[in-house]
């Protein structure tokens, strides 16, 4: 600093101790939470050097953190410990992990303990039960896909799968699934024989470590076989739970919003019993936020995704579809090819819900975007009759962040649609029902699977339909039969391998 009136520069000397004042080198005494701090520190050189010397080159940089590994006598000034990225940036209602070894002396030392190794990397964190619901029929795609995405523990259940994972595994299957409905959170359950006992239920759920008042709130019912008399009335109970919860403790109640909630939360009813789930998903993910055109018959999404699955195609094949409406099978097909996560260009629930950790979310999207394969490795063409229905494909292909030459759309019949490749996958949803007159039943049927017969050798060929006289008509022999349900509608997914002796009946 400067003196003001003489304008010299003054310095702090450092103090200095006389040799007789400190006899022996002894460290003077201290007292209070700093005597703590320093006999912490002695322990942990103590310990140190105890250890087996660090055998990595002395030019790495060592880690500097406030527990004050480094080589002084402790009579310094010590950093303020820094918050673990754990605790900074941990998820919703994760608790704050044990502190992991932080010089490279402790952490040698702490793999050499059986188990260590996966403890380090993967601190404890709490784990919930999650039930994501699909389609009726996709129920063992779905164990399947989840299984595939590290939820080993992933099981059937009714019109979806159950498991168990921690936050950062919620978040990755939001991401990921493109079968999956949605990602619930089960987070109470209980016995009931009145609804004041779904009141109870919902009144002892801590909902305040996930939403509060200042966001807006929606309960959806669902029952199977439930001897309540109105489910509308068990939704307002739910409701008034978690109002009356949240009032309690932070003085407000939350506002109901039915079309955009931040929180959306779901009553399961059986005969004796209420699940309470945490919707994390937001909309449906069956909505990837592509698809604005829409044909006559739509599949969704996820039931494209499904149908692609069961029937066995490798997306480094070919894949065509001669009825391809709007495009969705074929869209899915190349996302599916390019490994594009279903969900990456839409929000979600979770997104709404309080201490979301924005930048632990970025990661993990930027983590799957650096996967997106550049190119195809084969062609995915799609036909359809009708022109404006090829324009509302180009569309959603654009909307789909698909470049025009992935997918190659194109008006034709496809009693008369050429192969795209010696060998591949066709999979399609054709007119049926009322898209379908029935004078035009027979010819088309017969005249197609011509084309099929002539053309496609060495092709799967899997078509999704309500009509279960298809492979009659067809004059083809089924190798598999898959029941779906393309809304309400009972459908059947016949899969065929057309060969040269072909499967045709005599």
């Amino acid at each position: 600093m400067t003196d003001a009136k003489t304008g010299k520069t003054l310095t702090l000397k450092k103090k200095t101790v006389a040799a007789g004042d400190n006899p022996e080198g002894e460290r003077r005494k201290r007292a209070g939470g700093r005597a703590r701090q320093v006999a912490q520190l002695d322990r942990q050189r103590e310990q140190q050097r105890s250890m087996t010397p660090d055998p990595r080159p002395s030019s790495l940089p060592q880690p500097t953190t406030g527990t004050g590994t480094g080589t002084g006598t402790g009579t310094g000034t010590t950093p303020a410990p820094r918050k673990p990225s754990a605790e900074r940036n941990r998820y919703p209602g994760e608790p704050i992990p044990e502190r992991q070894p932080n010089s490279y002396a402790e952490q040698d030392a702490f793999r050499s303990k059986p188990g260590a190794r996966r403890a380090a990397a993967t601190p404890r964190a709490e784990i919930f039960p999650v039930f994501t619901p699909c389609p009726q029929g996709l129920e063992d795609a779905l164990v399947a896909e989840m299984q595939a995405l590290g939820f080993d523990d992933a099981v059937p259940a009714r019109a979806g799968c159950r498991f168990h994972t921690d936050w950062t595994g919620i978040l990755r299957a939001n991401l990921y699934s493109r079968l999956a409905t949605r990602v619930l959170v089960e987070v109470a359950y209980g016995p009931v024989q009145h609804e004041d006992d779904i009141l109870d239920l919902a009144l002892d759920t801590p909902w305040e470590r996930w939403f509060g008042a200042e966001q807006t709130l929606r309960v959806d019912t669902s029952a199977i076989r439930s001897p309540m008399q109105s489910l509308q009335y068990c939704n307002l109970r739910v409701k008034d739970g978690i109002c009356d919860r949240l009032r309690d403790r932070e003085g407000e109640r939350p506002s109901i919003d039915t079309v955009r909630p931040d929180a959306r939360v779901h009553l399961f009813l059986t005969e004796d019993s209420a699940t309470l789930y945490l919707d994390t998903s937001g909309e449906s993910l069956f909505k990837r936020g592509w698809r604005m055109e829409k044909g006559e018959a739509p599949l969704r999404e996820n039931l494209a995704a499904g149908i692609l699955a069961l029937s066995g195609w490798d997306p480094s094949q070919a894949l065509m579809d001669p009825f391809c409406g709007s495009g969705t099978i074929l869209i899915e097909g190349a996302w599916i090819a390019l490994g594009v996560p279903a969900g990456i260009w839409r929000p979600f629930g979770f997104e709404r819900l309080r201490n979301h950790d924005a930048r632990h979310w970025r990661d993990l999207k930027d983590e799957a975007r650096s996967r997106i394969a550049p190119r195809l490795e084969s062609p995915i063409v799609g036909y359809d009759l009708d022109p404006s229905a090829i324009e509302a494909a180009k569309s959603n292909l654009d909307r789909a962040w698909l470049t025009p030459g992935t997918i190659r759309f194109e008006v034709g019949d496809a009693r008369s649609a050429p192969p795209a490749a010696d060998s591949g996958w066709l999979v399609t949803n054709p007119p049926y029902g009322e898209r379908l007159p029935s004078e035009q039943d027979t010819g088309l049927w017969r005249e197609w699977a011509q084309n099929l017969k002539q053309n496609y050798s060495d092709w799967n060929v899997s078509i999704i339909s309500s009509d279960m006289d298809l492979p009659k008509a067809l004059r083809l022999k089924p190798l598999r039969r898959y029941p779906l349900y393309n809304g309400a509608l009972d459908c059947r997914l016949f899969s065929f391998e057309m060969v040269a002796a072909g499967y045709r009946q005599k």
